[in-house]
């Protein structure tokens, strides 16, 4: 199956006031890396199903593990990668650790990528 090529201009025609209204709004490079680790994230299943889940319910990592059928250590591993992209939050109760979603902010996230995957 043939790749498709990307369209490209037949002449060169440089937009001055285009390139310099766009690049008074581009962010710092800096910035740009923060946002690209942010969605690296996002770039493994194992996250997303833990993601889905809190989603839907706060949980503790027994939990967790028992709904996603996986090990409580490879379920915390990843709440610790979540965690240090302030995507979830805990709280303790007494003995046990509870998981949410850290904001809204990550339920919409999850929320529109999902609406835009099934469009």
């Amino acid at each position: 199956m043939r790749k498709p090529e990307a369209e490209c201009c037949e002449t060169v025609c440089i937009h001055d006031d285009v390139i310099d209204r766009v690049s008074r709004q581009m962010p710092p490079q800096e910035r740009m890396k923060e946002l690209a680790d942010f969605y690296k994230v996002f770039a493994d299943a194992t996250r997303i199903r833990i993601l889905c889940v809190l989603l839907e319910s706060e949980m503790c990592v027994c939990d967790l593990a028992e709904v996603l059928e996986m090990t409580q250590s490879a379920i915390s591993h990843q709440l610790r990668v979540l965690k240090q992209a302030k995507l979830v939050k805990n709280r303790r109760d007494g003995k046990t650790v509870y998981y949410s979603l850290a904001d809204g902010h990550i339920q919409t996230i999850i929320s529109q990528g999902m609406e835009h995957i099934t469009e």
